[in-house]
């Protein structure tokens, strides 16, 4: 172990001590919520506090559908160096007149929900304070794309990048960087606007994958998709060259200055990020957009499983003690959540389950993943459609029902934003190896629709009581 290595150990055992000492009072659960652009995060956290402060029905969440929770509340959250996780505006943007999905993550944020319960136990009765402290860590998994960086010198990450985007579902997005690429010079002299503008054409390239038709999710460096308040900074001012895995550069060259922003972002971006927040997590749910990667083909699902299997490379994981809660937690327990089941008729949920289950798998076997409790989840933290049958001369058409965004369309039909309307999504495939063949691809018929009118108190969901079972569930002896 060289004296690098040491030091981050050293920032790990300090992260666990000062999470020790506060857990004397109360037990603390920190449960990180990530996954890729558009899958849901904000909405989850937001659905899954105000079901809890509002004891909403979850008949699967034990200790609530026994009524042992007695009161749940929000509290100051304990790390003060992050932004707070924004639960009442967002609650508010999806309630108000004009409701509306509200922004998704671009930062990482922070939320203690706090759950005051009965306990079942004679130990816990006696010894048990009751209480259970939830600090939510809300981050994109963007920037878990990048903890691999650590590992990897700016020509090994530069030379993999290059690879990546030869591919055949990439090479059509990456046509105007190349063009640029191939007019640096590794050995030319440095020239600080010469990077900036490989970084923008680059950034761009990125953008061009995530958004396209392609729908691809394995895009580092994260902060480069969401730089945050880094957003211009000389730390994201480089990009990968044309070079060799152990190429040599000369000092003063452009060469040079891409290792050195590379090797300040890891230092300043990366690891703070890494040992300051991600290596003190408990638990850790993971959002995935399945349905639109198996609607955009084969290389979409297939680059997805690349994602997901870096995601997991990254996870400190194992069952927690004395010693590991002090020097470095382990990530006890992962599920894998396929979001927006609501965009589907329920017959297709356990279909869902199953293609991500498969996805899961082989990401695992890829990244040597073992050491904690999986499982998946189709879920939708908020539904916002219902179920309908339509008849026509063809027989029953299981459909959803629900009110489209304004200017969202299906073939000739553009919505208003106003009326309701009734849509055959499609169904996944009953064997989920073809649908990570891309035989679903073209199959399935989404649009956006806008939050349901709250009805009530608390929102209708889909397996929200499920995923809460799993990620906290024992922590009420």
């Amino acid at each position: 172990m060289n004296w690098g290595d040491l030091v981050d150990q050293g920032k790990i055992a300090a992260g666990g001590l000062r999470d020790f000492a506060n857990n004397l009072n109360a037990p603390t659960i920190r449960l990180g919520v990530t996954g890729l652009s558009r899958a849901g995060k904000t909405v989850f956290i937001t659905s899954l506090v105000h079901a809890l402060l509002k004891q909403a029905r979850l008949p699967v969440f034990e200790a609530q559908a026994q009524g042992r929770i007695t009161k749940a509340y929000l509290e100051p959250q304990p790390d003060d160096d992050l932004p707070r996780f924004p639960y009442e505006k967002n609650l508010g943007t999806l309630t108000s007149e004009n409701r509306q999905w509200p922004e998704g993550t671009r930062q990482i944020s922070q939320l203690r929900l706090t759950l005051e319960y009965v306990p079942e136990g004679f130990i816990a009765r006696n010894f048990s304070s009751g209480k259970l402290h939830i600090d939510i860590v809300d981050y994109p998994g963007e920037w878990l794309l990048d903890l691999p960086l650590m590992h990897q010198t700016y020509q090994q990450w530069a030379s993999a990048m290059i690879k990546a985007s030869r591919k055949t579902e990439r090479i059509g997005q990456a046509r105007e960087w190349h063009k640029h690429l191939a007019t640096l010079s590794a050995g030319s002299h440095a020239d600080e606007l010469e990077a900036v503008k490989a970084a923008e054409i680059y950034t761009a390239y990125l953008k061009s994958c995530r958004n396209h038709e392609s729908s691809l999710s394995s895009l580092p460096p994260g902060r480069f998709l969401m730089p945050g308040d880094l957003e211009g900074s000389p730390l994201l001012s480089f990009a990968p060259l044309d070079v060799l895995p152990d190429a040599i550069f000369s000092s003063g060259s452009l060469g040079a200055l891409m290792v050195r922003r590379y090797q300040s972002y890891v230092s300043r971006v990366v690891k703070p990020f890494y040992f300051g927040h991600f290596a003190r997590l408990d638990r850790q749910i993971v959002l995935v957009d399945a349905l639109t990667a198996l609607n955009a083909g084969a290389p979409a699902v297939n680059d997805l499983r690349d994602a997901l299997a870096e995601v997991m490379a990254s996870f400190r994981l194992g069952t927690n003690n004395l010693v590991t809660t002090i020097f470095g937690k382990r990530i006890e327990r992962v599920l894998f959540a396929a979001t927006k089941a609501d965009l589907i008729h329920h017959e297709s949920h356990d279909r869902m389950e199953d293609i991500l289950r498969k996805l899961v798998d082989e990401a695992a076997q890829r990244a040597e993943f073992e050491g904690a409790t999986i499982d998946v989840a189709a879920l939708a933290a908020i539904r916002s459609t219902r179920e309908a049958t339509v008849h026509d001369k063809q027989g029953d058409l299981h459909c959803i029902a629900g009110t489209p965004e304004k200017n969202e369309k299906i073939g000739e039909d553009v919505f208003d934003g106003m009326a309701e309307v009734a849509i055959f999504p499609g169904d996944l495939p009953l064997d989920p190896n073809a649908a990570l063949q891309g035989l679903a691809q073209g199959k399935l018929h989404f649009v956006k629709f806008r939050p349901p009118i709250l009805n009530g108190e608390t929102f209708a969901h889909i397996r929200l009581d499920r995923a809460l079972e799993f990620l906290i569930g024992d922590c009420f002896p």
